[in-house]
């Protein structure tokens, strides 16, 4: 049986991977410096442990055939964008990739995946909401519009140079805005489907909710089950990446939040506010990931909010109840 270790198997993505990972037969380690919330917590082994200690990669890498590297300091657009954060996103995601790339290498681990993020693609690509540029030859002259962009683009070439320098087979995705049911939905990390999807929920007949920005701004949204599904796919697969992981569909915000008023039925309107808000458009292209891993999402956007919807709708009425 295959041994895999999942870095950040206490988060909404970590979570949905180990449950799939099990259900495929791999014998599964997870490590996080918190357990999952929602009770997907199926490893065979979990360690709570911190991986910006160098001594708990050590432990948590040993018999490990793969690794799932998701383990990132991260969060939405008012943890992200506000500068408030820079130093501790850099800090604690490069520290968690240095010391399990070292000690991945030192054990003889087989392979390592590493989650990357849209955010590293370069800004002035970005600035037209109707036609953004995020193609994977597009990462160079690099200029993310965040230190949590610059991070993930640094984490890329140190993985590409472990592969070059000591022969790790490496496979790297660029994920752009994966949602679903069982992720933050509040307290500041969300990402803007939950938050959405929140605001909504948590709203009656007749309020406003706020949206940032002037809402013209586009993003493509990726259900958590195509994703996990993309993930498998990479790592079988003898291509190292990178890869975007997305979907081509994309949504102003203010459509997105119009949206999630709609499949709640709710007689709601939106007002803009101001807020930070990232680049202009983004939007994913699966040219390559078509070609590479013979594969491409399904799900509409639509059908993934109508389950991330009534999610969350749950968890504000039991919030609500408790209060």
């Amino acid at each position: 049986m295959k041994k895999v270790l999942v870095c950040g198997a206490g988060g909404f993505i970590g979570g949905h991977l180990v449950n799939k990972l099990k259900s495929l037969g791999f014998w599964v380690r997870g490590v996080d410096l918190k357990e999952n919330e929602y009770g997907n917590n199926n490893s065979n082994e979990f360690i709570l442990g911190d991986l910006r200690d160098p001594i708990i990669a050590s432990k948590v890498v040993q018999d490990i055939d793969e690794i799932y590297q998701l383990a990132a300091d991260m969060g939405g657009a008012g943890y992200i964008f506000t500068g408030e954060h820079d130093a501790d996103v850099m800090n604690n995601s490069a520290l968690c990739n240095l010391n399990i790339l070292g000690a991945a290498q030192k054990s003889g681990v087989k392979k390592i995946f590493y989650s990357s993020s849209a955010c590293m693609y370069p800004e002035y690509n970005q600035m037209d909401p109707n036609n953004p540029k995020c193609s994977e030859d597009s990462a160079y002259p690099a200029n993310p519009d965040s230190e949590y962009g610059w991070e993930k683009l640094f984490s890329e070439r140190l993985y590409l140079s472990y592969h070059r320098n000591y022969g790790m087979e490496v496979r790297i995705a660029r994920f752009h805005n994966i949602f679903g049911p069982q992720g933050t939905w509040n307290g500041g990390k969300e990402k803007a489907p939950a938050a959405m999807c929140r605001k909504v929920a948590e709203a009656k007949d007749g309020d406003a909710i706020e949206v940032w920005g002037d809402g013209k701004q586009t993003r493509s949204f990726l259900y958590i089950d195509e994703c996990v599904e993309a993930v498998i796919r990479l790592m079988d697969s003898d291509f190292t990446g990178p890869v975007n992981i997305g979907s081509e569909e994309m949504i102003s915000i203010n459509d997105f939040a119009n949206m999630a008023i709609a499949i709640s039925g709710k007689n709601l309107t939106i007002k803009n506010i101001p807020g930070p808000t990232g680049v202009r458009g983004r939007n994913s292209d699966n040219k390559l990931l078509k070609e590479k891993l013979n594969w491409e999402p399904t799900m509409s956007l639509l059908e993934g909010m109508k389950l991330t919807f009534e999610w969350i709708n749950t968890q504000v009425k039991k919030h609500e109840s408790v209060f």
